[in-house]
């Protein structure tokens, strides 16, 4: 079984346009080649890939399949294109990094960028994702570098401390939870909440706590910063959760009292993680000696 990345790109071509016409046209090929590229694949693998139909084509189970490790592979390869390219621009070095939200909002980009100031040929790409996320694509060679909380299971990946990060509930200073020291998460569940957009990290870490005591976060509003959190939670709109270093940046300004969260997943830290350190370039240590430094 041997498929070459025109047979890749065709078959992700037809999947899109649903038809093969307009997977063909898409490839810049005759139906009448497409069409043989696709039998060819299905005869290699024994197996239907598409579901011919008097409207065009749907993918058939196996084809389902196909398609996740295509996209996988032109990604990289669409990946290696652009940083081989940028070697021809000057660059020395080209970094992919995975990080969550605290860490993209709070702590990176100051290091990031006193790193890049000091190292002008490397590039470096940074995307948010959930912690669980990252830590997949670390072990698939997604990226360079993930930097994940330390609940995330990080089995097999080498692992360093960047620094503690812990969650704290905000309120407004009026609210009646304002005057506590601590509580749990538990005891404030059922509250009207406030925080970031469906498909942040942090967001998706905290309903995945509250559904494991079978509960719905009540949000009233869902915005796309800090920022925005702590000045709509100081008007009274509901409570929120995000990093100790957000709510210590925005308590006067935003007029929030900042509550310490009991619960263990809360006292977390952010790690940089790596697959093998030893295998990695030098301009991936580089930064990732300069983080931790």
């Amino acid at each position: 079984m041997r498929f070459d990345l025109t047979d890749l790109r065709l078959f992700l071509n037809v999947h899109e346009t649903g038809t093969l016409t307009a997977g063909a046209q898409a490839s810049h090929m005759t139906l009448a080649s497409a069409s043989e590229r696709i039998r060819g694949m299905e005869d290699a693998l024994g197996v239907p890939l598409l579901v011919r139909e008097r409207r065009g084509v749907r993918v058939a189970p196996a084809g389902r399949t196909l398609l996740r490790h295509a996209r996988v592979v032109l990604s990289q390869v669409d990946r290696m294109h652009d940083e081989l390219g940028e070697y021809g621009a000057g660059l020395r070095g080209h970094v992919r990094m995975l990080c969550n939200t605290s860490a993209l909002s709070e702590h990176l980009p100051d290091v990031i960028s006193g790193f890049l100031a000091e190292h002008a040929g490397i590039s470096l790409d940074l995307e948010e994702r959930t912690s669980d996320e990252i830590v997949d694509a670390v072990r698939n060679q997604m990226c360079d570098i993930g930097m994940v909380s330390d609940s995330a299971d990080t089995v097999g990946l080498e692992c360093f401390v960047f620094r503690p990060d812990p969650l704290v509930l905000i309120a407004a200073r009026g609210h009646p939870v304002a005057q506590k020291k601590g509580v749990a998460f538990q005891e404030v569940i059922d509250q009207s909440w406030v925080g970031l957009g469906a498909g942040s990290a942090l967001h998706d870490h905290v309903t995945q706590h509250a559904r494991r005591v079978g509960k719905r976060l009540d949000y009233r509003v869902r915005l796309r910063s800090f920022e925005s959190i702590c000045r709509v939670v100081g008007r009274g709109v509901g409570l929120a959760i995000v990093p100790k270093a957000v709510a210590q940046r925005h308590a006067r300004s935003a007029a929030i009292r900042m509550i310490a969260l009991s619960d263990p997943w809360a006292q977390r830290k952010l790690m940089v993680c790596v697959r093998r350190m030893e295998e990695l370039p030098e301009h991936v240590k580089q930064l990732i000696r300069y983080m931790l430094g």
